[in-house]
């Protein structure tokens, strides 16, 4: 084992600080991170606050990393030394169930194991995220960062960009299709970007009027106010598509009846209460689908890196010092974030 700086919660109410944890030293198929820079995820605010079930403490939140390999095992043949890596919201599944043979290890029929928060198969405990210093994990779970890909604004596609891209792909978002992203957030504007460059037609439906000017810089070619009844009228039956992306329990009624025929509805923010309301009727009446989606397999994150890559996609980002943590927490309550935190963690030296 190695010891390792990172930075933990020991409780639901305690405030972040400094710990000292143990990391596994490679495997003959593990891959050793020095992490440089660490997204910050609202799942990492309900897990660490224990506002989700089953929160393991000491907390080391984090799936959004990106750095540089230090160390390989000796049957690694993925990585090197030096290469630029990324690990996302998993580090291991069971690899032998009908959905892991398909390469939808996020949907292990086992349960995949999380990044954070999840019994750890190697060493026991629970696994500790991206928080820290460094982290090891098995090649077959490590991406590769295209050159020309900045780290630190790449850190947030390792959940926001896969949690868009991969359900933008599977219903088929592209040229010819009209469609809307719910909520301009940190998975919001990754959507967005996504959905332009995939050749949609695409158009942001927000609470919110001042965020209307931003929309259309990120890509959107309309902008739909939706406390607008007007906009909203007039906007009915006009879209394929919706991505979903507000995490707080809302009326899906009013949203569906922009969909046209055999529209679907795709939910990727998950409210504390794991309810959402909608109404049958019209769903019925226009053979409407609702349908939930969770972030990609190994082999659709690595595709989406790519993609992002040619296409010169990135998150917008404001960078921060892991001491600021518990400030951008606060933040991300009042959504005051353009439009993803990310972690310098290079910073995480000055706390030892």
């Amino acid at each position: 084992m190695t010891a390792t700086q990172a930075y933990a919660v020991q409780s639901p109410t305690a405030p972040f600080a400094p710990v000292v944890i143990d990391r596994r030293e490679p495997g003959p198929h593990d891959v050793r991170i020095d992490i440089a820079y660490c997204g910050v995820c609202h799942s990492d605010l309900h897990t660490a606050r224990g506002e989700w079930e089953g929160t393991r403490y000491p907390c080391v939140p984090g799936h959004e990393i990106v750095g540089t390999v230090t160390a390989v095992g000796a049957h690694v043949g993925r990585h090197k030394v030096g290469d630029r890596v990324a690990v996302g919201c998993m580090v291991d599944s069971c690899r032998e169930c009908e959905s892991c043979r398909a390469g939808l290890q996020q949907y292990c029929y086992n349960g995949n194991t999380g990044t954070y928060n999840s019994p750890d198969r190697h060493s026991g405990g629970h696994t500790l995220g991206g928080y820290s210093a460094s982290i090891t994990v098995d090649e077959a779970f490590v991406l590769s960062v295209p050159a020309g890909l900045p780290l630190d604004a790449t850190a947030p596609l390792l959940c926001a960009g896969i949690t868009l891209y991969s359900p933008l792909r599977h219903w088929g978002a592209g040229p010819g299709r009209k469609v809307g992203i719910i909520g301009l957030g940190g998975l919001g504007h990754m959507g967005v970007k996504i959905a332009r460059a995939l050749g949609a037609e695409v158009t942001m439906i927000t609470t919110t009027a001042a965020k209307a000017q931003d929309a259309k810089r990120l890509g959107a070619h309309h902008v739909i106010l939706s406390t607008d009844a007007a906009q909203m009228q007039a906007a009915e039956k006009s879209l394929d598509l919706l991505m979903d992306t507000v995490s707080a329990e809302h009326d899906l009624a009013p949203y569906n009846r922009l969909l046209r025929v055999d529209g679907v509805n795709v939910l990727l923010g998950l409210p504390p209460s794991g309810a959402m309301p909608f109404k049958l009727g019209r769903m019925i009446g226009n053979r409407l689908s609702i349908a939930a989606s969770t972030i990609g397999g190994i082999a659709e994150t690595q595709e989406m890196l790519d993609f992002c890559a040619h296409h010169n996609i990135v998150s917008d980002i404001e960078l921060i010092g892991i001491d600021q943590i518990e400030r951008a927490y606060e933040r991300m309550l009042r959504s005051d974030v353009k439009y993803r935190f990310v972690i310098d963690m290079a910073t995480l030296k000055a706390t030892a």
